[in-house]
């Protein structure tokens, strides 16, 4: 199931990039980062509403909210330069651009997490990253 998921993250990314980059024109990158939280604030909390787990809160260790914290400072930056780029940039370059993040978690993941890896595995990253270079030659 998770590939599934996976797949629609990556569908609803795509229009994310479009609809922002049409979104952005003519106003600032920050303000557009900030009404896009908004939107993702209330959805986020809309679901753990409509789905009964709100009593989970209760249940967060002190270290899961500091890495939930970071990763939303994380995510608070990535959002910001991205807008940022969009300001200026054709969507057509910036996203590829935006997705060499998946090398960068390879790599994390590898390092940090201490995944398993594979040939496959630093074939397609290599692949990601020539993929990247070709669409901004």
């Amino acid at each position: 199931m998770w590939k599934f998921y996976a797949l629609l993250s990556a569908l609803f990314a795509a229009a994310t990039a479009i609809l922002a980059k049409v979104g952005v024109k003519g106003i600032s990158g920050n303000v557009a980062t900030a009404i896009r939280t908004i939107i993702v604030l209330f959805m986020a909390w809309g679901i753990v509403l409509l789905s009964g787990e709100l009593g989970d809160v209760k249940g967060i260790s002190k270290r899961n909210l500091i890495f939930l914290i970071a990763s939303g400072l994380a995510t608070g930056l990535s959002w910001i330069f991205y807008f940022k780029a969009l300001e200026t940039g054709p969507v057509s370059k910036v996203a590829p651009i935006d997705k060499l993040s998946v090398v960068f978690v390879i790599l994390f993941s590898l390092v940090l997490l201490k995944e398993p890896f594979d040939a496959k595995l630093i074939i397609g990253a290599a692949l990601i990253v020539a993929g990247t270079f070709v669409l901004l030659w």
